[in-house]
């Protein structure tokens, strides 16, 4: 897909995309008034291929524990492994905590606000700068995720869908969209994604919703089905991230160190678990005690 034209971006009504939002955001716990800069951070960290309705009772947890990053960093990486439980790719949950003793050591015990700063966090990427920049200090940052990049491409250049992501083609696809001042730009980044997560979704869409539709360039050509390249489909099962996941919540059930027959019991096919096991000792989600037993980190 080529950039947007002007002609292309102007066409669409993005006042009525942001007076939606405004009408019909769902009351999320982390846009709520008041949420600071970390609350957006630990949301966003957990958010990432992760369900919503998944995140938010860990996340409203993790407020009540640590309602700032120094609270965070002050744990043991193991305790944060625990209270992470199944969302799913753990190494996160250590990024987050590397991330806080950063923040609590260098930053004030603030999150900042710039992206390039934020960028130097450690574990903090593209995504989770800008949109930590944009949500939670109104800061004009193009937001770029899977929902936002399959409105774009309906709205804007008329596909079923997004192909292949490209950093510089999506970033200049979404930053062509929002306004030139700080907080109507933010805005319209939430409502972007407001809009794919709810509304312009991958099936079902529920287009008689959308506040666009009437503009929107895939609307005008019939609503073509996507065309490009096929999508990989992440499995789960039988996979070496559900094996991961077993053992270790073997380990996030245990007060101390388990033994390797109690690790053995969590999966009965002996190669990948080995091999498993191997990849978390080796990520640090892991450690293994001097007598041979393993546990989370910092609690050997």
């Amino acid at each position: 897909m080529n950039s947007p034209t002007t002609e292309a971006v102007d066409r669409l009504d993005l006042d009525a995309l942001t007076d939606w939002f405004t009408t019909t955001a769902r009351p999320l716990p982390w846009r709520s008034a008041g949420v600071t800069g970390w609350g957006v951070l630990v949301s966003e960290t957990m958010l990432q291929q992760t369900p919503v309705n998944r995140v938010q009772p860990i996340w409203e947890e993790w407020m009540r524990r640590w309602p700032r990053p120094s609270d965070l960093a002050a744990e043991p990486q193991g305790e944060v492994l625990r209270a992470w439980g199944k969302l799913g790719y753990p190494r996160r949950a250590l990024r987050l905590h590397e991330a806080a003793a950063t923040i609590a050591g260098e930053h004030g015990d603030v999150v900042p606000s710039d992206v390039d700063t934020l960028l130097a966090l450690p574990g903090i990427g593209a995504y989770t700068a800008r949109a930590v920049a944009a949500f939670a200090y109104g800061k004009r940052a193009p937001v770029v995720d899977t929902n936002v990049r399959r409105v774009v491409a309906r709205a804007v250049h008329g596909a079923g869908d997004a192909g292949p992501p490209s950093t510089n083609r999506d970033l200049a696809d979404v930053d062509a969209l929002l306004p030139a001042e700080d907080a109507p730009a933010a805005r319209l980044s939430a409502a972007l994604m407001e809009l794919g997560q709810v509304v312009c979704t991958v099936r079902s869409q529920a287009c008689e919703r959308c506040p666009i539709a009437a503009d929107c360039a895939w609307q005008h050509n019939g609503r073509p089905a996507y065309a490009g390249p096929p999508k990989k489909v992440q499995k789960f099962a039988g996979t070496d991230r559900q094996v991961r996941g077993r053992l270790l919540d073997v380990l996030r059930g245990s007060t101390g160190p388990v033994t390797r027959e109690q690790l053995d019991a969590a999966w009965n096919e002996a190669g990948q678990r080995d091999r498993c096991l191997d990849s978390l000792l080796v990520d640090g989600l892991v450690e293994q005690t001097d007598d041979g037993r393993f546990a989370l980190p910092g609690e050997r």
